[in-house]
């Protein structure tokens, strides 16, 4: 009788070739409302990217709907125009009305990038930022980037690097003895081999962001003064006047580390003032602030603050900063609307805490005193929403199938959203936002629906520690949860894949995910481990973690197994030498050992061909080592 693997190679038709399938599914990445005149009727902008393998890099495409509000506060949806790729494109952001879309790209023949305005009558307005000269590049991802438009719509906001002197190319009279020409720039001599500190992992290039400012009536660029030299700016927007820049500040002291995955260096909010030049802090003096959300009345002021030190990643609080209407920052008044939370309660609604990295751009209510978010909630990531007022939460999406939900945008009180669980693809859903008190059951209309993945079934484990003495009842905190994929068909054997996952202080959440749906259809059972010290429950138990790694997390996961290896050798949050080092030592004990080298990968291996081959190479050393066929042909190889 065949195992599970064995008929699950056959019918899947070998790694490649299933992973391929599962990867063809799109992923949201962005979305956008616009207005139409009469009020009723909306246009949906969005993003998706997937894998194209035969160009090996990620397909990006837009797509574009018709949302019409109807009576009992419904909303009908139709496709308005076919999907378009999307070329050369860096960033893009929508105006406040949703009336022009500002668009950083890269031009192909120079590479100079150019941000470019565009409406309903075509292009308005065209910048050649590389040009210009008066920045370096801009930054596109990561926690410094921005595009932000004025509330009159007539400038915007970035982030780019400093304009540094250019390195001299080497010239004849630079020779010993040989005297240089008089005219030569005096200011960079001895400057262009000085050591400049980066921001760590996945932001190599960025050493000293600035804030620039591009007028569109006048076609002016700015790079703003003002900013403190001993902070890097970030995640700017206008204040409620247009008359001054509320961004993020992080401390350079005692050196830039990196701040990839990290919520612990100190930064806080700061307010510019484009008239005085002055700089004021917002957020208390030593914390870790970020993602400052401004509310449509322009009187609140919403973001993340975490605590110095310590985890890596933590539960947050979340904080508002409150003006009188026509009074300036220098009146405001600064609660905090949800804390820290130690240990969730109990029950399918409970709070176990906020820990995004980052709020949604736009996540206000058009009341201005409810905000909607997403956040890992043990091993889900649900939408919940927050009034100011009242400091309540309410968790629109707990006991839903999908256990994964990330706001898109909300605007005019229309909630667009991506779900998607382990056996589903994302899905793209719309749904209108109820007055105060009546947000439950939000009804959710699909505009993408994607299907249900067949050889797929999920569900989600409650685990004690075999360690742990302590009655379960009266430690609750101790417990942790891990998500279990398996082949539907539960008669045949199926090995066990386990994955703790990294950080340590990280989640699994129930979302979407190719390669591990592929292993289920190729026949295996995957557990995916949220050990004590993971995010979504609770701040005692991510510090139960603390001086235990190595030891907690590891006796949550009990695994003796041949080994392979996959490292990037660009990665910056752990030496890529750790690897040789350890397959080494491996191979000198005579355990099974395998090395997978990617000369251009960083920590995270990302990339279409890279991740695929990753998969490739984990699929055929877990079936080789089982005994099982393998159907990819020539590539194949034993260990």
């Amino acid at each position: 009788m065949a195992s599970g693997t064995e008929r699950g190679v056959e019918a899947a038709g070998g790694p490649a070739v299933c992973y391929r399938e599962l990867s063809r599914f799109p992923a949201i990445t962005r979305a956008a409302l616009g207005a139409a005149a009469e009020g009723q009727t909306f246009l949906l902008y969005t993003e998706c990217s997937r894998p194209d393998p035969s160009r090996r890099r990620l397909l990006r495409f837009s797509r574009h709907y018709s949302l019409r509000r109807t009576g009992g506060g419904g909303l009908a949806v139709s496709r308005a125009a076919l999907s378009t790729e999307i070329h050369n494109q860096l960033l893009s952001q929508d105006s406040p009305t949703g009336q022009h879309r500002a668009v950083l790209s890269r031009c192909p023949q120079q590479g100079h990038e150019l941000l470019e305005v565009w409406g309903s009558g075509g292009r308005s307005h065209s910048v050649d930022l590389t040009a210009l000269g008066k920045h370096g590049a801009v930054y596109t991802e990561g926690p410094f980037a921005c595009l932000a438009w004025s509330r009159s719509e007539t400038r915007l906001l970035y982030v780019a690097e400093k304009n540094w002197p250019k390195p001299r190319p080497p010239c004849p009279w630079d020779v010993p003895g040989a005297a240089r020409p008089v005219e030569e720039d005096k200011d960079e001599e001895g400057e262009q081999f000085v050591y400049r500190e980066d921001w760590g992992e996945a932001l190599s290039t960025r050493s000293v962001p600035v804030l620039c400012a591009l007028d569109l009536e006048s076609s002016s660029l700015s790079v703003l003064e003002g900013v403190p030299e001993h902070l890097s700016p970030g995640q700017a927007l206008w204040s409620p006047d247009d008359c001054g820049v509320v961004f993020v500040g992080w401390w350079h002291e005692p050196f830039r580390l990196g701040l990839r995955a990290c919520s612990n260096r100190r930064s806080g909010i700061f307010h510019l003032d484009l008239a005085s030049g002055l700089c004021e802090l917002l957020s208390a003096e030593h914390s870790a602030a970020c993602s400052p959300r401004l509310s449509p009345n322009g009187r609140r002021l919403l973001y993340l603050e975490g605590d110095l030190g310590g985890p890596h990643r933590q539960c947050l609080r979340l904080r508002m900063v409150s003006r009188a209407l026509r009074l300036t920052w220098q009146t405001r008044q600064t609660v905090t609307v949800l804390d820290v939370v130690q240990e969730p309660t109990e029950g399918e609604c409970a709070f176990a805490g906020l820990y995004a990295e980052t709020l949604p751009l736009r996540c206000w209510a058009a009341d201005s005193r409810r905000a909607v978010l997403g956040t890992p909630q043990r091993s889900r990531t649900d939408l919940l929403l927050v009034d100011t007022e009242a400091a309540t939460v309410t968790n629109l999406t707990a006991g839903l199938p999908e256990g994964c939900w990330e706001l898109l945008t909300l605007q005019w009180d229309l909630l667009v959203a991506s779900c998607s669980a382990p056996h589903r693809p994302p899905s793209l859903v719309v749904a209108v936002l109820p007055p105060s008190g009546q947000e439950l059951p939000l009804h959710w209309v699909p505009v993408e629906d994607s299907p249900t993945v067949p050889g797929v079934a999920w569900k989600t484990l409650t685990v004690w520690p075999p360690c742990s003495r302590q009655s379960p009842a009266t430690h609750g905190a101790q417990a942790f949860e891990a998500l279990l994929l398996s082949p539907p068909d539960s008669t045949a054997p199926h090995p066990l894949v386990v994955c703790p996952h990294g950080g340590p202080h990280a989640v699994f959440d129930a979302r979407w995910r190719p390669s591990m749906a592929a292993l289920c259809r190729l026949g295996f059972a995957v557990l995916l481990v949220n050990y004590r010290g993971s995010l979504g429950f609770g701040q005692a138990s991510i510090s139960s973690l603390l001086s235990q790694v190595g030891e907690q997390d590891v006796a949550d996961t009990q695994v003796r197994t041949p080994v392979l290896l996959c490292v990037g050798a660009r990665d910056r949050r752990v030496s890529p030498t750790q690897a040789l080092e350890l397959y080494r030592v491996l191979r000198a004990r005579g355990v099974p050992t395998r090395l997978l080298w990617y000369p251009e990968g960083g920590h995270a291996l990302a990339g279409v061909e890279t991740e695929a081959d990753v998969f490739g190479n984990c699929a055929r050393w877990l079936l080789w080592h089982l005994g099982q066929p393998q159907q990819d042909g020539p590539g194949q190889h034993s260990p």
